[in-house]
């Protein structure tokens, strides 16, 4: 009876692959993070993990539950959004790898050219704090407003201090950005708002470059809670993220709006 019932456990492992594989939990945004996480399934599965992706459309919950250990892990966010949902949170999450970077962009809604910009036009911004900053620079990258000198990644629309086409800067939730342009003369808009949107980068009217400091600054990164930066799920998926497949599928699927940073 002994020997039937050590076949009978052989048989169930055998075909219950999820049996054998260690499972891991990470949060992501649906577009293009939860995307890029399922590319790299059947290559975490030859090692023995199955990955789970938890879609998410906000900005908190992926956090909270990472620090809570309802995820092992999440990726939607850069690194100043980290540090800032850190200090305002007293949650202990860490950076374990820079994937890729999203460029910001200006779309046009109800205008189509910023040479001509008319007075008093209408910009939505994201009202999250570090995206609000980068959305403010990049308008005064392209000579529309000048922000406080020592603004910087913390700017708000309160460090305007020129404003010579009066635009009336709009703060709203990030994901609405895409919904809302029909309504605005103008948005600027997230990466992952963007592609969500039906929008492309190359359509854009202005946009950041690659080789800017926002690009650095702003790569999107996977994060787990402090004291799991070397678990060695966590480091397989860390090298499955960084395969030249990974590589590719971003560069064939997202034509520009999201760049490998790896």
């Amino acid at each position: 009876m002994k020997k039937l019932a050590a076949f009978a456990l052989v048989l169930v492992l055998v075909f219950s692959g999820s049996a054998l594989a260690e499972t891991i939990r990470v949060g992501a945004s649906i577009t293009p993070h939860a995307e890029i996480l399922n590319v790299v399934k059947p290559i975490l599965a030859e090692q023995g993990y199955d990955l789970e992706v938890v879609e998410y459309t906000d900005y908190v919950l992926p956090n909270t539950a990472t620090e809570s250990g309802e995820l092992d892990a999440n990726y939607f966010q850069h690194q100043p959004y980290l540090d800032d949902f850190n200090a305002q949170n007293g949650t202990h999450l860490v950076s374990v790898a820079a994937i890729h970077y999203e460029p910001f962009a200006i779309y046009a809604g109800k205008s189509d050219s910023l040479e001509n910009i008319a007075d008093g036009a209408t910009i939505a911004v994201p009202n999250d704090g570090t995206n609000e900053a980068r959305a403010l620079l990049l308008l005064e990258a392209q000579g529309l407003i000048k922000l406080r000198e020592d603004a910087g990644f913390t700017a708000t629309k309160l460090d305007i201090e020129e404003n010579p086409k009066n635009l009336d800067i709009v703060e709203m939730e990030a994901a609405q950005l895409p919904r809302v342009l029909p309504d605005v003369d103008f948005a600027v808009i997230n990466g992952n708002y963007a592609i969500q949107g039906g929008l492309k980068v190359a359509d854009a009217l202005a946009s950041e470059s690659v080789e800017s400091e926002s690009a650095q600054t702003y790569a999107n990164v996977l994060v787990v809670k402090e004291g799991n930066e070397n678990n060695p799920a966590i480091l397989a998926l860390v090298d499955a993220l960084k395969t030249e497949e990974v590589r590719k599928f971003i560069e064939d699927t997202y034509e520009g709006a999201v760049v490998p940073m790896f």
